[in-house]
């Protein structure tokens, strides 16, 4: 057993041993990893410098060396005929070694087959050079009165003192050599070809020139990458300050601080299209954060709520169904029973109409039980509410008339209200979600207002430069129609770009809501009254429908105190659902 246990312990380590091996080898593979992006950009910038002083230095090298190869082979074609005739000068300046002249004279004869030096130049110390030039005349592939360039010979054997490395270096540099026909001019006019005469000079200050340029462009060169590298790390520093300032703040982001933004910079540059659009991002991201919190706590109080809803009439029919067994053996049982019964009757119709309205709300919140695919006309179903309302308070004065707008406040545009029939209107939608949102806000106006207080129904149609998806981001509030009034557009229904909508209001001149809590009436299980809300038979749950069925269909609704005391409620919804399959063609 031991061994066994020894034998598992080596094999499942032996994993672990490689590991380490094997993250080296990784890091082998990468040699960029670990390396910060300012030290990549100051070795790039470093090493392009290095290769471009190196590309110049060789390109104004190579310059230099064809402009002086190009002067001395012209020097020897224009002088080589002064020279030839100038031997004997030449020869007694240069045999004297005071340097006076540079010219390397040789020819060759043809009738003695001798070649002989006539003009020999001696460097300082005594130290002699000479071309490396055929003593038969032979031109060894060149071609005469073309300069061609030949190794030197160097010979000490008349120096006075052992000669310095300068001198040494000068003497050994090659020589630039023309060969010439040696020609001699008779007294009749005649040219005779006496043989070859070879005309050099050396290269030694072509190339000491060529060894001190050099030197200077390196030495240009090394100060322009020191420079240069200096200057690049500074700017690379300063120029990644954004960046690193971005990094600060995206650790404090993950920190859990959502309300943290990236400090703004230009748009036209990198940096500052980097931090707007990361801002633009956390913003997204912080609103839907608190977007998902709110609706977590929504959430979290309407389970409560509908827990505390639907308990009452459970308990209640729990209650009146013991009372039932307690009191069946007691006089009067039967009407005992029928009160009781009664009783549990009500509860189950309240628990019923709870839990039907919550099974919508459901369907609602995942996009279901809405098909606003058919063609309705919108006065037929508020003249049919009329009726209603009109048979459940006779005595209730209902104006109708139509909505218009009023744009001469352009700051200020206002619904105004024209009292006379309805104008048709035909609109797309779910027409028995239609009537729920109209029946639940009669059903409150017929609630919580007196039976003998006016209400006014108005209808009408707007164009607005304002699509349903941005519409129906919109909180129901009254601040949300002030914009929506904004956006009215100037040409109206002749306008391509806008859309039309319409609009319908329901004016009550009851006892209203209080202006703070007017944005709490299409919450869940919100009632104005709660202690009087079980007796008018509301659920809580009215409001919070209408405004589900009024965005599933794309449009708005809110609720705003009426001027001359009361509730108005506002919906907006498009005449046309042709949006959706627009959408849906284009994410296809």
């Amino acid at each position: 057993m031991p061994r066994a246990k020894a034998s598992a312990t080596t094999t499942s380590s032996a994993p672990s041993s490689q590991r380490p091996a094997q993250k080296a080898k990784d890091k082998r593979r990468k040699p960029g990893v670990g390396v910060s992006l300012s030290t990549k950009l100051v070795t790039l910038i470093i090493v392009l410098l290095a290769v471009g002083t190196a590309s110049i230095t060789l390109s104004i090298r190579e310059l230099v060396s064809n402009y002086l190869m190009e002067k001395t082979d012209s020097q020897l074609l224009q002088q080589s005929e002064l020279v030839f005739r100038n031997t004997d000068m030449l020869e007694h300046s240069s045999g004297s070694q005071s340097g006076l002249t540079s010219y390397y004279v040789k020819v060759y004869s043809n009738q003695q087959g001798v070649a002989t030096t006539l003009v020999q130049p001696v460097f300082k110390d005594g130290v002699v050079s000479s071309p490396v030039l055929p003593n038969d005349g032979d031109l060894q592939g060149h071609r005469l009165g073309v300069p061609f360039t030949t190794d030197a010979v160097v010979s000490l054997r008349d120096v006075k003192r052992p000669p310095n490395h300068a001198t040494l270096e000068q003497a050994e540099a090659p020589w630039r050599v023309v060969a010439l026909t040696w020609v001699n001019k008779t007294s009749n006019g005649t040219s005779q070809d006496l043989g070859i005469v070879y005309i050099g000079l050396s290269l030694s200050d072509q190339l000491d020139t060529l060894s001190m340029l050099t030197r200077f462009c390196v030495l240009v060169g090394i100060a322009v990458v020191l420079l240069g590298g200096v200057i690049s790390a500074l700017v690379v520093q300063r120029t990644l300050k954004p960046l690193k300032r971005i990094e600060k703040t995206a650790a404090q982001i993950a920190d859990g601080d959502l309300s943290q933004r990236i400090p703004e910079a230009p748009v036209n540059t990198e940096v500052g299209s980097l931090s707007r659009s990361l801002n633009k991002m956390l913003g997204h991201i912080e609103h839907s954060f608190k977007e998902q919190e709110a609706t977590t706590e929504k959430m979290k109080q309407f389970v409560s709520d509908a827990s505390h809803e639907l308990r009452t009439p459970l308990a209640a029919i729990h209650g009146y169904a013991e009372l039932y067994k307690m009191q069946r053996a007691m006089p009067d049982a039967f009407e005992r029973a029928d009160d009781a019964i009664g009783h549990i009757e009500a509860s189950s119709t309240r628990m019923t109409a709870l839990v039907e309205d919550l099974l919508s709300l459901a369907r609602l919140d995942e996009g279901r039980g809405v098909n606003p695919t058919q063609q309705i006309r919108m006065s037929t179903i508020l003249n049919d509410s009329i009726d209603d309302l009109h048979a459940l308070d006779p005595e209730r004065e209902i104006g109708t008339g139509t909505l218009t707008v009023n744009t001469h406040n352009p700051k200020h545009p206002e619904l105004i209200f024209h009292p006379g029939d309805f104008p048709d209107v035909t609109l797309n939608v779910d027409g028995n979600r239609l009537h729920q949102v109209v029946t639940n806000i009669v059903g409150n106006i017929h609630r919580y207002t007196p039976a003998n207080s006016p209400v006014e129904f108005s209808l009408g149609v707007v164009s607005l430069d304002m699509s349903p998806r941005q519409m129906v981001k919109l909180a129901p509030r009254q601040e949300s129609l002030a914009k929506i009034m904004h956006k009215v557009s100037k040409d109206g229904a002749h306008d391509p770009k806008s859309t039309q909508y319409v609009v319908a209001r329901f004016t009550d001149h009851g006892p209203g809501v209080p202006e703070d809590k007017l944005t709490k009436i299409f919450e869940r299980f919100y009632t104005a009254d709660p202690s009087r809300a079980r007796q008018k038979g509301g659920t809580g749950l009215g409001m919070s429908i209408v405004l589900s069925v009024v965005q599933a269909h794309y449009g708005f609704i809110c609720a705003s105190r009426t001027p001359t005391g009361g509730l108005t409620y506002t919906m907006l919804l498009p005449l046309s659902q042709d949006f959706r399959e627009q959408r849906d063609e284009h994410e296809l």
